[in-house]
């Protein structure tokens, strides 16, 4: 005679959905009209003189383009480029919007989160409406988000140590982060050092960084064809001696005489990332392209942050945290910050002539939004306060960084990528409330597993010191204790799951442990087992 022990599926379904992922369905569907409104509500996607014309010229001439931007949102550019429609570039990030709110959930629910706090999780990306204006505008920073938040998926779906196939996915995906906006490239070092701090054997390090490293080299191959110089960009040395316009002091930095005339020439601006563009700054009263002065702003700049670093940390810090305010703040003054959604036209500086080569060679209909009534005037009446953008991401942080600061805690890879998508184009040019953005899914991430380890520890004094105490003794009575036993042969009783159990991909018992560290773990698990309200059966064959 043998047992045989089965776990029948206890989650009941409505409309197909599994009970425990109601909630999300509920908020997933809520967020999807929300988007319909937003593309109903305007009558064309949003577009940035000067930013979004260069995306969609590389994309129709795929040649590097030699100033700020690298190639990698002009190739998602490109393969939409068939269909000649930016309303569809903004429905296709819309839908990429959504999946960055199913990718934070589905990693938060395979950590063991319960379904309202995975949920939560997601809202600020979901319903922040300036997640959503991203969406709508053709813009590289949505595909970062996306790409980010998916290398933070592939590397820390797995319990324990990553595979080697993840590791080579995650290096690749963050390489074409970091080829869409060059401030994600340090990401990668980032996800090789904590591969390397969770002692993950050397092949599988070796696997991420030769995926992460080629696309970027390959990509520095191209560049140099078309430019001269093996880099990803063209812009780096003027980002950052602009920089270090808002303290550079040459009686103090002591400039060589080649490196004198880019010092402050007494044009004083609001903003760092101003003095790239006002005709008035040393850089551009230089003969030729501001840009062909890269490498000498780069000399320029590190000298500056080498004979003041304090005032450099000074600036940093200042700009960062305009991203905390309880109100929006202008930086620069010349621009508007909305915490809602915009209401009016937008039309195009027409007088530039790539406005009028892209609309020829891309989208003969692309033209300055406008809000098309009556849902521009619902979106303009969409109550999200500015708490919920600012203010919350410190809390976010705040929490990951408590959660990060503990050994060998999850939160603390997700936790990084947000500081330093935060505080990394800071330091490389200038505050940006649009530059934020990207932060905010790592670290809604990283705030709930921090949460995660307290509520888990609270379950578990609770559910294994009280119900356990009576559930497990009353399965001992029906014979289940070779459950909890290590000793026991699984050949003498096997354990089996039924099918329908193992459908939901996102509930890893691995991870449900409760993170005991293997102590007492069959337990435990059984414990939580019965508090989900799992019955086991004695079967008699």
């Amino acid at each position: 005679m043998s047992a045989t022990l089965t776990r029948p599926v206890v989650q009941h379904t409505i409309a197909g959905v599994p009970r425990g992922h109601r909630l999300f369905a509920c908020v997933l569907v809520s967020a999807v009209a929300l988007r319909v409104l937003v593309m109903l509500g305007y009558d064309t996607a949003q577009l940035y003189w000067y930013d979004s014309f260069t995306y969609l010229d590389t994309a129709l001439h795929m040649r590097p383009q030699g100033a700020f931007h690298p190639a990698g949102y002009s190739w998602f550019l490109w393969a939409l480029s068939p269909f000649r429609s930016v309303e569809l570039v903004a429905g296709v990030q819309h839908a990429m919007g959504l999946g960055v709110g199913i990718m934070i959930y589905a990693l938060l629910r395979r950590k063991c989160l319960p379904g309202w706090g995975a949920t939560l999780a997601t809202v600020p990306v979901l319903f922040d409406p300036a997640f959503l204006r991203l969406e709508h505008a053709v813009l590289s920073d949505l595909q970062v988000i996306f790409l980010v938040t998916a290398a933070l998926l592939v590397l820390m779906w797995r319990p324990g140590l990553v595979s080697l196939r993840a590791a080579a996915a995650a290096g690749l995906l963050l390489a074409l982060a970091g080829l869409t906006r060059t401030a994600a490239v340090p990401l990668l070092a980032l996800a090789v050092l904590h591969l390397l701090l969770r002692r993950t054997p050397w092949r599988r390090v070796a696997a991420l960084v030769l995926a992460g490293a080629l696309p970027l080299l390959a990509y520095a191959g191209w560049y140099a064809q078309h430019h001269g110089r093996f880099a990803l960009s063209g812009s780096d040395g003027v980002a950052l001696w602009a920089r270090t316009m808002t303290f550079a002091d040459c009686s103090v930095i002591q400039p060589p005489p080649e490196l004198a005339a880019l010092c402050p020439n007494g044009t004083v601006l609001d903003a760092a990332s101003e003095y790239v563009w006002a005709p008035g700054a040393s850089l551009n009263r230089l003969p030729g392209d501001r840009f062909s002065h890269n490498d000498l702003a780069r000399s320029f700049a590190i000298a500056a942050i080498a004979a003041q670093p304090l005032d450099y940390l000074r600036e940093v810090a200042r700009d960062t945290a305009l991203a905390f305010t309880w109100e929006p703040v202008a930086h620069p003054r010349r621009v508007s910050v909305a915490s809602t959604f915009p209401h009016g036209s937008w039309p195009l500086p027409e007088e530039h002539a790539l406005i009028g080569k892209v609309r020829a060679e891309y989208d003969p209909s692309i033209r300055g939004m406008s809000s098309v009534e009556p849902y521009g005037s619902i979106l303009a009446a969409y109550p999200y306060p500015w708490a919920l953008h600012g203010p919350l991401l410190g809390v976010l942080l705040l929490a990951g960084g408590l959660g990060a600061a503990r050994r060998r805690t999850a939160a603390l890879l997700p936790w990084s990528f947000a500081m330093f998508l935060l505080v990394g184009p800071v330091a490389a040019l200038d505050f940006d409330h649009r530059y934020v953005l990207p932060a905010l899914p790592a670290a809604c991430i990283a705030a709930a597993l921090a949460v995660r380890r307290r509520s888990v520890l609270a379950v578990r004094r609770r559910s294994v010191l009280g119900d356990r105490r009576r559930s497990v003794l009353a399965v001992r009575r029906r014979s289940v204790l070779a459950v909890r036993r290590r000793s026991v042969v699984h050949g003498d009783i096997p354990v089996t799951r039924e099918a329908g159990l193992s459908a939901d991909p996102l509930a890893d018992d691995r991870e449900c442990r409760f993170d005991d560290g293997g102590r007492g773990g069959g337990d435990v698990h059984l414990g939580a087992a019965l508090v989900r309200g799992e019955v086991f059966e004695r079967r008699e064959l």
